[in-house]
């Protein structure tokens, strides 16, 4: 008696089991889909997050800054170095102190800065630090009007 030869080399095909077997690999394309909408989120979102001393600049053109409640604050630099909250002079290692005192009685973190034009950026800058470091968050430098603006030519 012969033996029964199969022709498909003694293998057999199984479809049905293959269509039941769980697939072993991962599908990133959702993924990468869900990452490129957080990168495009957190690039328009990172400029908005800077961290720094806000500043209100007037400009010589502008009308007046709309006022608060409370009567503001306003600290002097002279052209001599003198530092002034309100009329009171101050000595520059009691300002952020006093600012801090300050600050803890009022409600809004408004300050308004004056600084004589004889004064070098380097004392500006350190006195905006110590309103900062004070409490005071929102300073809006105050100059007079009636100044030149970049559109007017100088005659």
């Amino acid at each position: 008696m012969g033996a029964a030869v199969n022709n498909s080399g003694g293998k057999r095909r199984r479809r049905n089991r293959s269509r039941a077997r769980p697939m072993s690999e991962i599908n990133v394309t959702p993924f990468v889909d869900v990452m490129l909408v957080l990168l495009i989120i957190f690039m328009v979102a990172a400029p908005l997050m800077t961290v720094g001393i806000p500043i209100d600049l007037p400009k010589t053109a502008a009308n007046s800054l709309a006022g608060e409640q409370e009567e503001p604050l306003t600290i002097t630099l002279a052209a001599d170095g003198t530092v002034s909250v309100q009329t009171t002079e101050v000595d520059r290692s009691d300002l952020v102190g006093r600012l801090r005192a300050i600050a803890a009685e009022r409600e809004g973190s408004r300050v308004f800065l004056r600084a004589d034009g004889a004064v070098p950026y380097a004392d500006v800058v350190q006195i905006m630090g110590a309103l900062n470091k004070g409490g005071f968050d929102n300073i809006g430098l105050v100059t007079d009007t009636g100044g030149p603006s970049l559109d007017e030519p100088e005659g």
